[in-house]
């Protein structure tokens, strides 16, 4: 573990099976960020760059809240350190805020908002239902998962929404079924009319969720952090198409339009992507557009 380093880590829990929440000493971070936008961690010498949304901020002490699965090498070393420890690098605030945040006040005063997570996706939805509960917005939210055991950060979450619905797959509690089987339980049975829906989590759990929306006409929002991997547009793994423009997720967004997003050639290509060949096909293919423009990568590709 890295010492005498700025960012140390102040609090550690744990919140499900290898998902962790963490708070990082981070001041300068912490007083510029807002909801939505993401920083890149490395945790020691040999560390990946890990991307990772900030789930909270407290701009007086100095602190970002993050959550991670330990799934990869570099999340799972991650996850062995513990308060007192410090990681190498914990740069942001990057990516543009939320959507709702820059929408002008007395527009969004006007909109009823649902934010729908799955899995991990709860830690992205957490700071943006936080924001406008302190700036007198109301918004609902589902959380969902597999089980109950998954279900995390609903504590947090219900202090600041306005109703907090559960749906898990194996209906050990709240809804059984799917977020799509709780968001059609709200509008069409309950009759509720929401003109906005964030939807983060998992890419195939906001790709139907947007379908539905698209058929129930309801404005939709996603993020699409889950693609990302290097985090400034340099290593082209973000690279997506956006109502026939391309994009990139770290740098345009992460936050964009979901029934403009073109998932499956995402999907596609984040397939691809885990691949030394099938990262060398997609530059190949893709050119000069792989990378975001100005990147100094460009001048190497």
């Amino acid at each position: 573990m890295t010492e005498n380093h700025k960012y140390i880590i102040t609090r550690k829990e744990a919140l499900a099976d290898s998902i962790y929440l963490m708070d990082i000493k981070a001041p300068r971070v912490a007083s510029h960020c807002y909801p939505g936008q993401f920083i890149i961690l490395i945790a020691d010498e040999k560390g990946e760059r890990i991307p990772l949304t900030i789930c909270d901020y407290d701009r007086d002490i100095g602190t970002v809240t993050i959550v991670f699965q330990a799934l990869g090498s570099s999340t799972k070393l991650l996850a062995e350190y513990e308060i007192g420890d410090a990681v190498r690098d914990f740069t942001g605030p990057l990516g543009q805020k939320s959507e709702l945040v820059s929408m002008p006040s007395d527009e969004l005063a006007k909109k009823k908002v649902l934010f729908v997570a799955g899995g991990v996706g709860a830690a992205h939805v957490y700071p943006q239902i936080k924001w406008m509960n302190q700036d007198g917005y109301k918004a609902d939210c589902i959380i969902g998962a597999r089980s109950r055991e998954f279900v995390i950060l609903e504590d947090k979450i219900r202090q600041f929404a306005d109703n907090v619905y559960i749906s898990t797959d194996d209906g050990s509690y709240g809804i059984k079924g799917n977020v799509n089987d709780a968001i059609k339980y709200l509008v069409k049975e309950q009759g509720i009319h929401y003109d906005i829906i964030v939807a983060i989590g998992p890419m195939i759990m906001m790709k139907y969720v947007c379908i539905l929306t698209k058929e129930l006409g309801i404005k939709t929002i996603v993020s699409m952090n889950p693609i990302m991997v290097d985090g400034t547009g340099m290593c082209g793994a973000c690279r997506l198409t956006i109502g026939g423009e391309i994009k990139f997720a770290c740098v345009d967004g992460p936050e964009f339009d979901g029934h403009l997003v073109n998932f499956d050639e995402a999907m596609n290509r984040l397939s691809m992507y885990k691949t030394e060949e099938g990262k060398r096909q997609l530059r190949a293919h893709e050119g000069d557009t792989h990378h975001h423009k100005g990147c100094e990568c460009h001048k190497n590709s």
